[in-house]
């Protein structure tokens, strides 16, 4: 049987694939216009009050948050927490040059397929993400830090909470608010559930494994 020390290779790429996919979704996110997860409705509006690009403060606001989370709760911190760190801005700046460069008017359906690939993508890159189990996001951190250090509240109220913060902020900064916000914020916990039960834990357990793991 494999320990988790002969996992550590596929699980160090199993969280750089996450991220890359996680920053394609997000520049997916963005050319849609059709609203974005809380976290990037933050890092847009507070990057439009600056007039720059959402990899610059993605990088400037995750280090901040992460700067926090090193001297209140480390454990939190790993190797796919400065993978995130690092290349999430990029990629999503880099998949939305891509789209606005081949569709610089999408039509409706367009946006609306466009969309789709940035939920089900972020779901299934938040489950390959997190089912590496190398660090989570500063963001991410900070709602673990306040449910399960701290006891203001359970986990999914801090959740909820932060996430409302992050969107007033985003529609301060003119970030676009739509049906892709409510659906990642209601929605991608069962669906990440589903890609963890069919497609992570048994790419990384194998699959008589991880059907043990999940009875």
């Amino acid at each position: 049987m494999e320990t988790r020390r002969d996992r550590l290779p596929k699980r160090i790429g199993m969280a750089f694939f996450g991220v890359i996919v996680t920053g394609f979704c997000v520049g997916a996110f963005q050319a849609a216009d059709l609203g974005a997860d809380p976290f990037t409705c933050f890092v847009t509006g507070v990057g439009n009050f600056f007039h720059s690009t959402y990899s610059t403060f993605y990088v400037i606001l995750t280090g901040i948050l992460l700067v926090g989370v090193f001297f209140v709760e480390k454990h939190y911190i790993g190797i796919a927490t400065v993978i995130n760190l690092l290349f999430t801005g990029m990629a999503a700046d880099f998949m939305r040059g891509i789209l606005e460069h081949f569709f610089p008017d999408p039509s409706l359906p367009a946006r609306i397929v466009m969309m789709l690939f940035g939920i089900f993508g972020t779901c299934f890159a938040a489950s390959i993400y997190f089912t590496a189990d190398l660090g989570v996001s500063a963001y991410d951190a900070w709602s673990l830090i306040a449910a399960y250090k701290y006891k203001l509240l359970a986990f999914r109220l801090c959740r909820i909470v932060s996430d409302c913060f992050c969107v007033l902020v985003g529609f301060a900064g003119h970030a676009t608010i739509g049906v892709g916000t409510v659906i990642t914020a209601f929605f991608m916990g069962p669906v990440v559930q589903w890609f963890n039960t069919n497609v992570s834990e048994p790419f990384l357990y194998g699959k008589e494994e991880a059907a043990s793991r999940q009875k």
